[in-house]
């Protein structure tokens, strides 16, 4: 590419929207002058889980939120390299799957990248493929805010890499040994996850949510999978796997070795799956920190900057940060594919100006769409009469009036300011509760979130109060690794089995006014943090839209809706509203229109 250092159109820099697309989750992500200005995931807009085809939408929205139009684009870059990718295909014995169906994210098709970035969105400019795993480390470093640091991603498969070590110095990122397809730990992981029942690509945070009720008794087993060398590189005992078949990559070998057959989606979880759970946890934890001490021999930095699905294993990262041979680690909070949106595009960035994108650490996540409050009141006004209240100019009677319904032990659905970008709920689009109920957590997983009852709820504490509460020693702003529950209070909500917690700290100057409703909270109670959980139904994407939110609240057992300045108490809803919508399934957003509005 050619050198340029200013954009003409903007004159902050070039313009680059990142892209990530045709396997799950995808995301696009826009960097305005080496700036993070937007990111989104294209399921939140088309209300289909972890949606893979190109982020229309999400471009959209990226490019309306920094007022631009695709025109004022500089470059697209895309988080893979199609070429490379299909050569693995093709080496796998993947079948040459049709646009069409649930299995159209494999079709074999290198050019389809391009022609949809050109046909879709209209764009005529120039395209940057960057590696999946360059992508990923990218998304990382750059964002680290560290002068130096090693690099490590770690992932299912890119296009053959599925495991990196790296060291990014100044505006340089060098990716200097990596481990091949078909040998990966993202699989094994994701592998064991299809033989307990659970979708693969999704239910991984169950396994590791289950790992903590069972004992690692089939650890031995699970190492005659992985054989990792003295160096921290790694190799799977192949002729135990299937990856040609994604949704059961374990065959009968497996099963003789284990002596446990693979669970039926759905059905009871016994006591040998919590215990093969905490096999591959452990096996998994362990491989993790010899690859991590490879990392440190290699940079010999004292900073670890990690992406890539399996950086999202906050167990493992929590034994990295306590056990492992760096003073820093930096995970990026949208680790796994949607990530590589802006990972390709700061490595975009780097290519035009010789220049790295960002100076500062990212700090916050809530780079999505925002609220606007006139349109949420025109909504309200128009469809549910008086039963809300409005709090707009209001901010403390808002506080107020939410805190002290907390504090009854009422849940709270809560949508306000930007939407977070990444997978976990922050403050942006929440389910919100009083920890110190004791049944709490088992009616919000059945009830509201209705899902299993072993999975756990996350903590939002106020920064200033963590160390009170809980054994972390350092900010925690994107629940991005557990830590030990040591507070005064009875915390039953939050506290995992293990008595274990994935903790968000939230400031006012990054979290706003969730910061002054948990202060709110905690001047009533004299607790300072909340359960939150991310505002969806099992199976669904976060909530996007007002409409969204609306229609999750009417289908689950939330107790009051905040929708920016205004609350509404499903007490005071009409009758007719929550008999019709409980328990049916929403409208894909294609098919929401006024016409839901009069349903209402």
């Amino acid at each position: 590419m050619t050198a340029q250092t200013t954009d003409p159109t903007t004159g902050d820099g070039p313009v680059i929207l990142g892209i990530s697309a045709h396997f799950h989750d995808s995301a696009a992500a826009l960097l305005v002058g080496g700036k993070l200005v937007a990111a989104s995931h294209e399921e939140r807009y088309t209300r289909r889980k972890q949606d893979p085809e190109l982020p229309r939408n999400a471009v959209r929205d990226c490019l309306r939120q920094a007022g631009l139009r695709i025109t004022d684009v500089d470059c697209v870059a895309y988080y893979e390299d199609p070429a490379k990718k299909l050569h693995r295909q093709l080496w796998a014995g993947l079948p040459a799957f049709p646009d069409n169906g649930p299995m159209a994210r494999y079709r074999l098709d290198a050019d389809r990248p391009r022609r949809e970035i050109r046909d879709l969105l209209g764009w005529q400019g120039p395209i940057e493929f960057v590696d999946h795993h360059l992508s990923h480390a990218a998304s990382a470093y750059y964002f680290s805010g560290f002068e130096d640091s090693a690099v490590l991603t770690v992932d299912a498969v890119g296009e053959w890499a599925t495991t990196t070590w790296g060291v990014g110095r100044g505006a340089e990122l060098e990716l200097r040994e990596q481990v091949e397809f078909p040998h990966s730990l993202g699989l094994l992981y994701s592998a064991v996850t299809g033989y307990l029942g659970f979708e693969v690509n999704e239910g991984e945070y169950k396994v590791m949510g289950l790992a903590p009720y069972g004992e690692p008794r089939f650890k031995e087993q699970i190492e005659q999978l992985i054989h990792v060398t003295e160096d921290g590189t790694f190799r799977l005992a192949l002729e135990y796997f299937d990856f040609a078949d994604p949704d059961g990559m374990l065959g009968e070998r497996f099963e003789k070795l284990l002596g446990v057959p693979p669970r039926v989606p759905e059905s009871e979880i016994e006591t040998v799956h919590y215990d093969l759970a905490r096999s591959i946890q452990l096996v998994t934890e362990e491989t993790l920190l010899r690859m991590v001490d490879k990392a440190h021999r290699m940079s010999g930095s004292r900073n670890l900057c990690m992406a890539g699905g399996v950086a999202l294993n906050v167990v493992a990262v929590r034994r990295i940060v306590e056990e492992g041979p760096f003073e820093h680690v930096f995970v990026q909070p949208a680790a796994g594919d949607a990530g590589g949106s802006l990972g390709c595009a700061a490595v975009a960035h780097q290519r035009l100006t010789g220049e790295r994108p960002s100076q500062g650490r990212q700090r916050s996540a809530l780079l999505g769409s925002g609220t606007d409050s006139e349109e949420i009141a025109g909504l309200l006004g128009a469809y549910a009469g008086h039963s809300f209240l409005d709090f707009r100019g209001d901010e403390p009677g808002l506080l107020d009036a939410v805190s002290a319904r907390l504090a009854e032990g009422k849940v709270i659905g809560w949508y306000h300011g930007r939407e977070e970008f990444g997978p976990r709920a922050l403050g942006g689009r929440s389910i919100l509760a009083d920890p110190r109920g004791d049944d709490t957590r088992d009616r919000i997983n059945a009830s509201v979130k209705m899902r299993e009852a072993f999975r756990p709820f996350a903590p939002a504490v106020l920064a200033e109060h963590a160390r009170e509460h809980f054994a972390l020693d350092h900010e925690s702003p994107f629940m991005l690794e557990t830590c030990e529950v040591a507070s005064p209070l009875h915390l039953p909500a939050i506290t995992h089995v293990d008595n274990s917690a994935r903790v968000q700290t939230v400031t006012e100057r990054h979290n706003g006014r969730f910061y002054r409703l948990i202060k709110a909270f905690a001047d009533r109670t004299g607790c300072p943090l909340l359960l939150n959980t991310s505002f969806n139904l099992r199976g669904e994407p976060i909530v996007h839209t007002p409409v969204d939110a609306l229609l999750c609240f009417l289908r689950s057992d939330i107790d009051c809706l905040v929708l920016d300045d205004f609350v509404l108490d499903r007490a005071a809803l009409p009758r007719s509203w929550v008999s019709w919508f409980k328990g049916t399934r929403p409208p894909r957003h294609n098919q929401v229109s006024d016409s839901v509005y009069t349903l209402l």
